[in-house]
């Protein structure tokens, strides 16, 4: 026997032997959750789904505000993109999906020029399991001259649905202190999508559609600002597959259905202001939840609203504001 050939049957035997050990080795062992959130250098937390990442929540306090990046649907492709195509410099803010809002108390912090930042805390949280994983977050949005306008608890969590489809749960609860802090009226918040290049109507041949059956942007049976349970965005990701993702408002949401804020160059958000101001006063939380069902093809609306059903059945639950 030459010397590879040895070596080769060194490392069978070892193998072998390591695969027979195994359990008697670690009689304990527990088995390994589906679903785990992993901490990351840079202030970044990877969801992923048995060792693939799903999403990865961006949490720098240099930034403008967390995001969420990339959306990976069942192509292993992201669903959203960094930036507007064609305007990346006037709309540097789109940033997949956030969170924000164009005016708390007369501070805009919607676009990157204005003096609003949603800067992170502290994380709470993290959990894994077979059914979902997440983490929790402290956030605080501040406005000129460092002023505190709320205190954010968020909650994002990644729960597995079959055929590799996906849905991202968005918890928010906001708060005051001693003041009351005003959510002026605009279409311009809370929880945005940006949709990949493709997915768009106008670059990639996309379609938009919502509960009520409205299709696409405008006119009269267009989505744009109209009120509904959800708001769905499909398009081609890769050659010959289509897939998407659609935006769930909660019924427990205050003003539900949410108006929605829908462009065909790619992007949807649900409005939680588009009518009138809401105001969070002190010892009352505002508490929200959304949720993005990120699917493949282009779902009938039936299959959209089974899992916009199984989305709304689950109550509100209390964030923590601590690691207890």
């Amino acid at each position: 026997m030459n010397r590879r050939e040895l070596l080769t049957a060194s490392l069978l035997a070892y193998l072998a032997d390591r695969a027979g050990a195994a359990p008697e080795a670690l009689p304990n062992a527990k088995p390994v959750p589906r679903m785990q959130v992993l901490p990351l250098p840079h202030d970044e937390a990877s969801l992923t789904r048995e060792g693939k990442e799903l999403t990865r929540y961006h949490f720098s306090p240099d930034q403008r505000r967390p995001y969420l990046y990339p959306i990976v649907g069942p192509s292993g492709r992201s669903l959203t993109r960094m930036g507007h195509p064609h305007a990346p410099a006037s709309h540097s803010h789109h940033n997949s999906v956030w969170i924000s809002h164009n005016d708390v108390n007369g501070d805009v912090f919607w676009a990157d020029n204005g003096p609003g930042r949603i800067v992170p805390q502290w994380v709470v949280e993290y959990t894994d399991g077979d059914d979902a994983a997440g983490l929790v977050t402290v956030n605080h949005w501040v406005g000129k001259e460092d002023r505190v306008h709320l205190i954010e608890r968020r909650g994002i969590k990644a729960i597995p649905l079959p055929q590799d489809e996906w849905l991202l749960q968005v918890d928010v609860h906001l708060e005051v202190g001693k003041s009351p802090t005003t959510l002026g009226k605009t279409p311009f918040g809370l929880l945005a999508v940006r949709m990949a290049k493709s997915v768009g109507v106008i670059d990639g041949g996309g379609l938009i559609r919502n509960s009520e059956g409205n299709v696409n942007e405008q006119g009269p049976n267009g989505c744009f600002w109209k009120r509904a349970r959800w708001v769905d965005y499909s398009g081609p990701i890769v050659t010959r597959m289509n897939e998407g993702i659609t935006l769930f408002d909660h019924p427990a949401n205050p003003n539900h259905p949410s108006y929605f804020h829908v462009r065909e160059d790619g992007w949807m958000g649900a409005s939680l202001t588009f009518d009138a101001d809401r105001v969070v006063e002190p010892g009352k939380p505002l508490r929200l939840r959304y949720g993005l069902y990120v699917h493949r093809d282009v779902p009938e609306r039936s299959t959209v609203d089974r899992q916009w059903d199984l989305f709304a059945r689950n109550s509100l639950t209390e964030l923590p504001f601590y690691r207890k």
